[in-house]
């Protein structure tokens, strides 16, 4: 489902025009992103939690040039579903 289908479809079931979605579901993401941004975490409780995880610092080896590289620690955005989104997910694959 793309960004343009998931407007649509909620359009569908709330009855809301889908300029109106549009901004409600861009208005989620630059909020997830700004917390994220400060590293905080989301949590949305039945659906899941976005949060930052870590990166150590490793050493790269590049066998073409031979050279051996110190790659930083990162912040790395992820999502965790919830135990509820999982079993929803493990429902519908078993069928």
């Amino acid at each position: 489902m793309t960004k343009a289908d998931l407007i649509t479809q909620m359009s569908k079931t709330t009855c809301f025009d889908e300029q109106i979605v549009l901004q409600i579901v861009e208005s989620f993401m630059q909020t997830v992103k700004e917390t994220l941004g400060k590293k905080e975490n989301i949590y949305l409780r039945g659906f899941g939690c976005y949060k930052i995880t870590h990166s150590a610092e490793k050493v790269a080896h590049n066998s073409h040039d031979q050279l051996t590289v110190k790659v930083p620690i990162r912040n790395i955005p992820a999502f965790k579903p919830s135990k509820e989104l999982e079993d929803r997910v493990k429902w519908i694959r078993s069928y």
